[in-house]
């Protein structure tokens, strides 16, 4: 077996291809990415997203061996019997007789203690570098965020925008406004579902993959073809940032929050499907945003600010902030649960079989593509869980799972922190709670929905009704001298008793029932 001096580790959410590791090469030093059983396991996964993951490993493997470096790329057959990454890189380690490991820090609180304790009690010389990916260096989140404190997200991400020269005429923002969000509310109305053009779709064989994944018992859930449409080269997520600038961000902004169960072909809407690339690290964030960037400043008769300006806020504002929040607050912050949720999941996330239009269709997206976009994400399933209670440890299990794009360092700030308040306002000031009202709203799902939208009570009264109320009733005493929430409390004081009191009945029948919604 050949000798090399140094292995170096790439893990599957670090193939980025400009990291300083391939300025040079070395006949000394040997790359290693592997799929594992630990990576396959640690929640039940969608089979798209495992599938995603390892064909985008094994293609960077691909191009890094096109390139001239030396790569062992080891699929499940090859590390069958390794329990753990240590366990791995300790048997490679003494097979290829190396003096050195270097690795990334990684991006989940589980594998940096995994790695960490490992160079702790290694023999060998284990010493680890950046990934190279995020705009905010790692060593600088203690200078922006504080433990279990709120931090103001507007006012990181104008600071960010500031830091880096973005949208930025000298020291003003470009367009006059920080933030243009005010404009990107609109819904759907049937004409505009003709114009949303159709997804880049790719296809990439993942068949051997699924093979691989039966053979050692690997459970999953969810839809997948032979063909897989999601970007796992670098080439392929190049393209599709290509079409979204020439295709979507005209609109993506005044569409971005906007739901319709009216284009089951063109489900994305106006979406740039990038966020794999992006969180597996095939895309740098600044390579997108000046991507973008570039396709307004050259077409700006047909693209305005704000469509720029919602698409830059969610990479360079939102996706840095949650990150921050993140490793600020781990690894206490997976054991948050402010509320005191303890209800379990409902039987319907594994199949989408509810009453609930909004709630079927969004699970049902999810379930068949390994996608929904965040308000679906947030106000539609995310909501649901909230004012049902949901334990948060089964959320957060649940959209680990089931997302392409869900790593946990986005995916828990966004579904315990967000979603479901359950950091008691780390990241959010207000628990994000509505009723059926800003379902209608933003999506046309309620015309096709066996409840109706407009009642609070009745037997065909849309569950988000009563719930949402019930749920501002039993936190009363946390919220109701929140700012920002104080009228609510006003306008349901002014509400007849009764009625008020059927509303809540209401609620509490729904949730002794709701595996029948």
């Amino acid at each position: 077996m050949k000798k090399y001096k140094t292995l170096k580790l790439i893990l599957g959410d670090q193939l980025n291809p400009a990291h300083s590791w391939f300025k040079d090469k070395s006949d000394d030093t040997v790359f290693v990415i592997a799929e594992l059983m630990q990576e396959a396991q640690y929640v039940k996964h969608h089979v798209q997203k495992i599938s995603a993951f390892f064909k985008a490993m094994e293609n960077f493997a691909n191009a890094l061996k096109d390139a001239g470096f030396n790569v062992l790329h080891l699929t499940l057959v090859d590390t069958k019997d390794d329990n753990n990454l240590p366990a791995l890189l300790t048997r490679l380690a003494k097979q290829h007789e190396c003096t050195s490991i270097e690795y990334q820090y990684p991006d989940e609180y589980r594998l940096k203690t995994q790695l960490h304790d490992f160079a702790t009690n290694s023999e060998l010389a284990v010493t680890a570098c950046d990934s190279e990916h995020f705009l905010l260096a790692f060593n600088d989140i203690d200078k922006r965020f504080k433990k279990d404190k709120h931090v103001t997200m507007e006012h990181f991400y104008r600071a960010m925008r500031k830091q880096f020269d973005i949208l930025m005429d000298d020291d003003k923002p470009h367009g006059g406004q920080w933030n243009f969000d005010a404009n990107n509310r609109n819904k759907f109305s049937k004409s505009d579902l003709a114009d949303i053009p159709k997804p880049k779709l790719f296809k990439n064989d993942v068949s051997t993959i699924i093979e691989r994944l039966d053979k050692h018992k690997i459970k999953y859930f969810g839809q997948i073809e032979t063909q897989l449409s999601w970007p796992t080269t670098r080439k392929q997520a190049i393209s599709a940032l290509d079409h979204f600038c020439a295709h979507l961000l005209p609109r993506f902004g005044q569409f971005q929050d906007a739901m319709t169960d009216q284009c089951p072909d063109k489900d994305t809407f106006y979406h740039s499907r990038l966020s794999f690339a992006l969180n597996a690290k095939i895309l740098h964030p600044r390579y997108v945003i000046d991507r973008v960037v570039k396709e307004y400043q050259q077409r700006q008769d047909e693209i305005s600010i704000s469509q720029v300006e919602g698409f830059i806020r969610q990479v360079l504002g939102w996706r840095e902030y949650v990150r921050g929040v993140y490793w600020k607050n781990m690894p206490d912050y997976a054991n948050k649960n402010q509320l005191n949720a303890t209800r379990a999941l409902p039987r319907y996330f594994w199949n989408g079989k509810t009453k609930m239009n909004c709630l079927s269709h969004s699970l049902t997206q999810s379930l068949d593509s390994a996608y929904a976009h965040h308000i679906q994400r947030l106000m539609v399933i995310g909501n649901f869980c909230l004012l049902t209670a949901i334990n948060p440890d089964e959320v957060d299990e649940w959209y680990l799972g089931v997302y392409i794009d869900a790593i946990e360092w986005v995916e828990m700030p966004n579904a315990r922190g967000m979603s479901q308040f359950a950091d008691d306002g780390i990241i959010a000031t207000k628990p994000y709670a509505a009723s059926g009202n800003y379902i209608n709203k933003m999506s046309d799902y309620c015309k096709s929905c066996q409840y109706k939208v407009k009642e609070k009570v009745g037997k065909d009264a849309c569950p988000l009704n009563s719930l949402y109320w019930q749920f501002m009733q039993t936190h009363r005493e946390r919220l109701e001298k929140n700012p920002r929430i104080g009228m609510v409390y006003r306008n349901w004081d002014k509400q007849d008793e009764s009625l008020r009191q059927e509303t809540l009945e209401q609620a509490n029948n729904y949730l002794n029932n709701i595996e029948k919604l």
